[in-house]
């Protein structure tokens, strides 16, 4: 759907289904008011496919390619409940960033019509989560239902940029792969004895939820950032501003605040894995940052799936 079409849409039928406290002109929707916007729409069959308890065991699965509905985006809802899906799932981006993001999904899987949604809960009144999954996506809106988790639970985001199923080892096209950039960056700037810590075999398996399983410090591996010199800890801190540069202020703050609470990248620990080094070049294409609070796991490894988990409590 074309910008304007998608503005003159949420001008009315969003905004005024959000709140009647505020003119349209003077309020900027948050994907939260879009969710109980779209809820307001769905008929008794629509809910009957996506909506389901909040405690619903879906609501916290995470994988790299799954549908959480059988409800297909561009066939199940009609044009107008299609501009809000577009819409909540943009704002949950940054706008500088949320442009990529959306040619990922046409890179990946022909664009977002392809992926589905479910909403648990009641949007507006009380707990609730939306959850937009398909290839190499899974993310979330919560309005703060779910305490003590950023982006309101796991989340999951990669790219194939290609046609081909194993990217070059130069990754031309991810989205992405300026993370993994800045990542080595901290590997080149570590000594020999340190490159030995943080430089392992083989990494975690992809296993759907139980990729993002925490584990206790002890069973940290890899170079704790704790151990690092001053300079090396900023390279630090500088991925983490990459890896959380795509999304919404409102998540980047919650996620922030409980990193912080949780000890900040001191309590992490950062390993490369050699074994998936594409173009065995050593820059290292699959690494992850971890703490007993956090993982955020970047295989790219055919190409790029990153697996995000990140709890307060």
């Amino acid at each position: 759907m074309q910008d304007n079409d998608r503005r003159t849409f949420l001008k009315t039928a969003a905004l005024g289904a959000a709140t009647m406290a505020a003119p349209a002109a003077m309020k900027k929707e948050t994907s939260e008011t879009l969710v109980a916007g779209l809820y307001k729409t769905l008929t008794p069959e629509q809910k009957k496919v996506i909506c389901l308890p909040f405690d619903h065991e879906l609501r916290s699965k995470v994988d790299a390619n799954w549908f959480i509905t059988p409800a297909r985006i561009g066939h199940f809802f009609n044009p107008n409940q299609q501009a809000m899906v577009e819409e909540i799932f943009r704002n949950l981006y940054h706008p500088d960033f949320a442009g990529r993001v959306m040619q990922q999904l046409k890179d990946d899987a022909k664009g977002l019509g392809n992926y589905s949604v479910a909403l648990f809960g009641l949007p507006g009144s009380g707990k609730f989560e939306f959850v937009l999954t398909g290839r190499h996506c899974t993310v979330r809106c919560d309005g703060d239902s779910v305490e003590g988790a950023a982006f309101g639970g796991p989340i999951f985001y990669g790219h194939q940029a290609g046609p081909d199923a194993t990217e070059k080892p130069d990754h031309p096209g991810n989205v992405y792969w300026y993370q993994a950039k800045r990542a080595n960056e901290v590997f080149q700037a570590l000594d020999g004895k340190q490159r030995r810590m943080a430089l392992l075999g083989d990494p975690r398996k992809e296993a759907k939820t139980a990729t993002v399983a925490l584990r206790q410090k002890a069973e940290l591996e890899g170079m704790p950032v704790s151990e690092m010199t001053k300079d090396q800890r900023k390279l630090v801190e500088q991925v983490l501003a990459d890896l959380l540069l795509p999304f919404r202020k409102k998540d980047v703050d919650e996620a922030m605040k409980l990193i912080k609470a949780a000890g900040g990248v001191e309590a992490m620990s950062m390993s490369f894995y050699q074994n998936l080094d594409l173009g065995v070049d050593k820059v290292w294409d699959v690494w992850q940052l971890e703490s007993p609070k956090m993982v955020w796991y970047f295989r790219g490894h055919p190409h790029v799936h990153t697996w995000v988990h990140i709890r307060g409590l």
